[in-house]
């Protein structure tokens, strides 16, 4: 859609402006062009306005069906009763809901080769024994090669009084 609407193209607009021309002369021609570019600006606000108030109308009158609707759902009006065949396949599935997962099924007899013990028979665990307690361990005695690596590991160091005293070396892991 060209132009400014169905059935007017670019050689239309050219013969209306020519004529426009020559009816009103190119002094006025420009006071002309604003005036009715104007009143198709306020022709255009008035047609939004017109269509933007339908939309509003046509949403409220959505708005109220669905109100009538939910409060009819509320009093149980044109509720239709589903019948008995419904009725009873919802009984069926509530039945199945509130069933146990899990029913003791009892084993049934049905030959000689069946035996009403060959089910797997669980036997209660046995009680956790206590843990005994650990024993002491005792001292050992340090071999000369520890004694003197434990040596070397200590060195003595003057304080600020003039006394001296043992400091041991200890590892830093960084």
């Amino acid at each position: 859609m060209g132009g400014l609407g169905p059935g007017i193209g670019g050689l239309e607009i050219l013969v209306i402006g020519l004529v426009a021309l020559l009816v009103v002369g190119p002094k006025d021609l420009p006071l002309l062009m604003r005036k009715v570019g104007k009143a198709m600006g306020k022709a255009r606000a008035m047609a939004n306005e017109f269509r933007s108030s339908f939309d509003e109308m046509a949403r409220q009158s959505e708005l109220d069906e669905l109100r009538k609707e939910v409060e009819a759902l509320r009093t149980g009006q044109g509720m239709v009763p589903l019948g008995a065949e419904a009725d009873a396949a919802f009984r069926d599935i509530r039945n199945d809901l509130n069933k146990p997962l899990y029913e003791a099924e009892k084993p049934a007899l049905t030959g000689p080769d069946e035996w009403p013990d060959s089910a797997p028979v669980m036997e209660p665990l046995e009680p956790l024994a206590e843990p005994k307690p650990k024993a002491k361990a005792k001292p050992r005695a340090r071999s000369t090669a520890a004694a003197k690596t434990a040596a070397a590991k200590t060195a003595s160091v003057k304080t600020a009084g003039g006394k001296s005293r043992a400091i041991r070396a200890r590892k830093v892991d960084l």
